[in-house]
């Protein structure tokens, strides 16, 4: 891939494709009808206007900060197409926006060709009639941003930390024998919990427990999902956009056919930035540690951002310089998991992703790329 080429990354939502380039995005979703509907708009550069988001590791956090939002718009916009929530898209006066896309569709190894109708919505100043809608997705966003963090804290970071200092607590004996004077079961109880919960100083041997306990909990909440029939579909379109995106990278016109060939797992993928995190937290925390249970806690919540823009960092250098042996070793066990959170797609999703990035390349200005978004 050269230097100057434009970076792109995407997420896969329901029944489509959210494809971003450094100054635009554009999702697109396919109806049950057949069409496509997509949306999409230019994005701010932050970095212009802040020049300190340009620095190393503060670029990464701002960048996960901004995927996560675009991600969870996306993700609505996708939802609402789906279950019908808005039936405006459909109603609204799209005619001057309105073209038809000679669509692949794969008939028993035959490519006849179907017309099919894509309405995106119109880019620029929001009318009276879309600003409170606009209002009220933002609001959304920013909601099930909040969630999700609160519940990826608790999951991934209390929970995992309370049950190795319980578990070390109880291998240097401070719950062996812990009991109430009154001797009732719920004050045994509670002497014991008491015990269990005693700081205990992070070592390097209690930290790569502490991220054993992260990591399974994350392989168990991923598998889970793939059971998930809706779940398969998305990580199908997951595959597509990686593909496309593999695409772009190799200086290929995009179509079906090109991408059909390439590969599923891609080292900017969000899985392997997953991976990548838990791994630099794992070094992280072993060098800040305390002897408080509760400054352990803070620690690990207020160094997210860190961690997770040297993370970045690692997941952009791999994937420029492929040949750096610890680097690809960094990000193997990523991409040894997109082995479940990506499926191989079918020509009409490569095909939802394939518009998608073409929407969004429409709407990105001839300027210098900025840091890669996650795949």
């Amino acid at each position: 891939m050269k230097e100057e080429q434009i970076i792109v990354g995407g997420q896969a939502v329901i029944e489509g494709v959210m494809m971003r380039a450094p100054h635009s995005y554009a999702v697109a979703v396919r109806k049950a009808d057949g069409r496509i509907v997509s949306k999409g708009e230019r994005l701010p550069v932050l970095s212009e206007k802040y020049p300190v988001l340009k620095l190393p590791v503060v670029r990464g956090a701002a960048v996960l900060i901004h995927s996560m939002i675009l991600g969870i718009k996306a993700l609505n916009y996708s939802a609402s197409i789906a279950f019908d929530e808005v039936e405006k898209a459909e109603k609204a006066p799209v005619a001057e926006h309105e073209f038809e896309l000679q669509a692949a569709a794969v008939t028993s190894g035959v490519v006849a060709s179907a017309p099919v109708a894509i309405a995106p919505k119109a880019m620029g100043v929001a009318t009276e009639e879309e600003k409170p809608a606009k209002k009220t997705s933002t609001a959304a966003a920013v909601g099930s941003m909040v969630f999700a963090l609160v519940f990826n804290v608790l999951l991934f970071i209390v929970l995992p930390l309370l049950l190795t200092n319980m578990l070390f607590a109880h291998l240097e004996g401070r719950t062996i024998g812990a009991a109430s004077a009154s001797g009732a079961w719920y004050a045994d109880a509670w002497a014991w919990l008491q015990a269990a919960l005693s700081p205990v100083r992070p070592s390097v041997a209690f930290n790569l427990v502490d991220g054993l306990i992260r990591m399974t909990f994350f392989l168990i909440m991923i598998v889970s999902f793939s059971l998930l029939r809706d779940i398969r579909r998305v990580f199908e379109y997951h595959g597509a956009e990686h593909k496309v995106v593999y695409t772009w990278e190799a200086n290929e016109e995009l179509t079906v056919e090109n991408a059909r060939g390439k590969r599923r797992q891609h080292p900017r993928c969000g899985t392997s930035f997953l991976m990548v995190v838990m791994l630099v937290a794992i070094a992280a925390f072993s060098v800040l540690k305390f002897d408080s249970l509760l400054l352990n806690l803070l620690v690990r919540v207020t160094m997210i951002p860190v961690i997770a823009g040297v993370s970045y960092e690692i997941i952009r250098a791999s994937a420029r310089s492929r040949t750096q042996w610890l680097l690809s070793l960094l990000t193997r066990p990523g991409l040894w998991l997109q082995n479940i959170t990506t499926r191989e797609p079918d020509d009409s999703q490569l095909e939802v992703a394939i518009f998608a990035l073409k929407e969004s390349l429409k709407l990105e200005p001839a300027a210098d790329p900025e840091p890669a978004p996650l795949a």
